[in-house]
């Protein structure tokens, strides 16, 4: 096995065998953030009490409720011989790390095993798990446990329900190429750019979650894959009706009193200098463990846990040859809380809605709790794969998917909403999606260096009537302050000749977000909450002239406090900044920081960057969207661009760790050296750890 690290710092890791290059991934992942490898496992082992305190216990136990140490060995004990292998691989190549770096010291995980992936078995993140709240389950089970604690909400870096996936049909291309773009919405260095090849058939490059051998969201030689996140209804909560017995609990099912099945959780925490530990007894329903109460009842859950298959699932994606290898791969039905954007050389695009889809009876409504005493309300069989969701070669020529409804997936040949249950596609029509359409739909002619284009388009459709609404207000005369009208006049007359499009340059753009985000906290303060959309017709329908004007005169107040003027180009506020590794970012105004003309995903803008202000700044900082971005053209050969927030390390001291920022802020892409030729002609350094 050997390492290559070409000149922007990306590994590509070339052994013998498929475990000779997990080993080699693990290891390259090791030296570019071992904090985030280790802390990805802390916290999906149901261990971040041990590290952080008391206050993240509840955290812990929603992890423990669903998969422990004992579970995991046996799943790992269950597994293929060549899924034991990778496993094997990728605990070997920590461990080696550690072992040859004595210098790096682990908050807590000392030594990795080759069950410990079994906990981690899916790219996203959490996944299904972290829908459940800490709180709900500190209310039930603190009173069970010895003593009752506070919860820390912040929890770890949750990935944000956001994410872009495009594919373009060889019909739409200029030379007959199929084209796929990769963009997921992430909180920032929460994936790695790395390429993996192996004498076994392996050649996948892409982002992987750190601590998982697999690459999540990439491509290979025949084909790619993008995930964003899904809001197909694969969890259901069920209130069981309590019986309590000679202080035993049995719940009520048909004519039935069945028992709730008991375990114990033990859990570690940190307690100042010392650590101690809470015992919980863990109640579970056939439909799933307890996780709250309502009143007299209990609540619990069922949602998708195969971890073996779900790992099977992640990893042999990336060896698929062309579209029906991918789609026996998706037959796993495991990829529970994505959809999938799909294309391959053979001029295949595709898109999948969900993965995994228990039937239920449309007599109820599964978006709320249902009565778990109904037999009637248990899941049945799952859907299989071809009774989902499913787009396959639309003669529109394009799909789009932006966390948003599969019904405008493309275009025209876009899926029926009456062809399938209401359950399978729960998702609503957002800012992207209407932007992604706008910018896809009837197009031709497209190239690698288009899709990017359009993948960065300028242009926030949320602002589309919003905007005018707020000049209108001003024009209606509706305020009765003349100074107030005076003093608006100017702001006034920039945002009426916006052209509603972003730029580092932009005063309207600077003016337009800044004021919306203070109009939404206001609705948020009267308890106004919708989704995006809805948001935006309310603020433009709804909120009345006056209370759009003074909102609007008391931003301007805040920009001129701030920076002792209004006329602020967007570039000089909304910034990227990168001064450290640390999982958990610092932001300093008087460090070097780079303008950024892109914007939130929730005014529709397609290249996401969640800013916002920190302790001590007045600037605002990213620390969320795009993350990883990768298009790939898949003609003759593969060709492909990418693009990554600050540099391949965490390290500050390594020429890594900046030397994409400014291009990242520029939304300039390098190109991807796939081939081994192409890495050759870069390669900065060679190594062979583990030999």
């Amino acid at each position: 096995m050997s390492i290559v690290r070409d000149t922007y710092g990306v590994p590509h890791i070339y052994g013998k065998t498929d475990a000779g290059a997990v080993f080699g991934m693990l290891y390259a992942q090791c030296e570019d953030d071992f904090a985030r490898v280790e802390m990805n496992y802390i916290n999906m082992m149901g261990r971040r009490a041990e590290v952080d305190g008391e206050s993240f216990l509840y955290h812990d136990l929603r992890m423990r409720l669903f998969n422990d140490e004992e579970k995991a060995k046996k799943y790992y004990a269950d597994s293929e011989p060549w899924l034991k292998k990778l496993c094997d691989a990728y605990a070997a190549g920590i461990n080696y790390y550690l072992h040859t770096h004595p210098e790096v010291k682990p908050k807590l995980i000392t030594r990795f095993e080759p069950w410990m992936p079994f906990f981690f078995s899916e790219g996203s993140i959490g996944g299904d798990i972290e829908s459940i709240s800490p709180n709900g389950l500190k209310d039930f089970y603190s009173s069970r446990s010895t003593s009752a604690t506070k919860v820390n909400e912040e929890g770890k870096e949750d990935e944000p329900r956001g994410s872009n996936g495009f594919a373009i049909a060889p019909s739409r291309t200029a030379n007959g190429s199929t084209l796929l773009l990769i963009n997921p919405h992430t909180t920032f260095y929460f994936r790695t750019e790395t390429h993996m090849i192996s004498e076994e058939g392996l050649n996948a490059y892409g982002a992987a979650t750190w601590g998982q051998f697999f690459i999540y969201q990439g491509f290979n030689e025949s084909c790619g894959w993008m995930h964003t996140s899904s809001r197909a209804d694969v969890i259901d909560e069920y209130v069981e009706t309590v019986i309590e017995k000679n202080g035993k609990y049995f719940y009520k099912f048909g004519n039935e009193e069945r028992p709730f099945a008991t375990s114990t959780v033990k859990l570690k925490y940190k307690d100042g200098s010392k650590i101690s530990e809470k015992e919980f007894t863990a109640y579970h329903s056939h439909h799933g463990p307890v996780i709250r109460r309502e009143e007299d009842k209990w609540v619990s859950i069922s949602l998708m846990n195969r971890p073996i298959d779900a790992l099977t699932q992640s990893y042999m994606r990336t060896k698929a040859n062309g579209f029906k290898d991918f789609h026996a791969n998706m037959r796993l039905r495991t990829n529970s809380s994505n959809n999938t954007v799909y294309a391959d050389k053979q001029g295949n695009i595709a898109y999948y809605h969900g993965n995994f889809m228990p039937k239920r009876s449309m007599d109820f409504d599964f978006s709320k709790p249902v009565d778990g005493s109904n037999p009637a309300t248990d899941w049945g069989d799952l859907h299989t794969l071809n009774e989902m969701i499913i787009v396959q070669n639309p003669h529109s020529g394009w799909i789009q998917n932006c966390n948003s409804t599969p019904f405008t997936s493309s275009g025209f040949s876009s899926p029926k909403k009456e062809d399938y249950p209401e359950y399978m596609a729960r998702d609503v029509e957002n800012p992207r999606g209407l932007h992604a359409v706008m910018v896809l739909d009837g197009k031709k002619g497209f190239t690698l260096d288009k899709l990017i284009e359009s993948a960065y388009d300028s242009y926030l459709p949320a602002f589309e009537k919003l905007a005018p609404s707020l000049v209108a207000a001003y024009d209606q005369n509706v305020l009765k302050n003349d100074s107030l009208v005076e003093a608006l006049k100017d702001p006034i007359e920039i945002i009426r000749g916006w052209d509603i499009r972003f730029s580092e340059s932009s005063v309207a753009t600077t003016l337009s977000i800044l004021w919306a985000q203070d109009l939404m906290q206001k609705m948020a303060s009267r308890g106004v909450r919708l989704g995006q959309l809805e948001s935006m017709n309310y603020m433009t329908m709804e909120v009345s002239g006056e209370e759009k004007l003074q909102v609007f005169a008391q931003t301007l107040k805040n920009i001129q406090k701030d920076f002792g003027k209004w006329q602020l180009p967007w570039g000089e506020i909304n910034r990227f900044q990168r001064l450290s590794g640390e999982v958990t970012p610092s932001f300093d105004d008087s460090k070097p920081s780079y303008p950024v003309a892109f914007t939130s995903a929730l005014w529709g803008s397609l290249a996401s960057y969640g800013s916002r202000t920190y302790p001590n700044t007045k600037k605002m900082y990213g620390n969320v969207g795009n993350g990883f971005v990768c298009a790939v053209e898949f003609g003759r050969s593969v060709k492909a661009k990418s693009s990554v927030t600050g540099g391949q390390s965490s390290d500050p001291k390594s020429p890594h760790f900046n030397d994409q920022s400014e291009m990242y802020s520029q939304g300039i892409f390098k190109d991807v050296l796939y081939y081994k030729e192409d890495v050759e002609k870069k390669v900065e350094r060679r190594y062979n750890p583990g030999k």
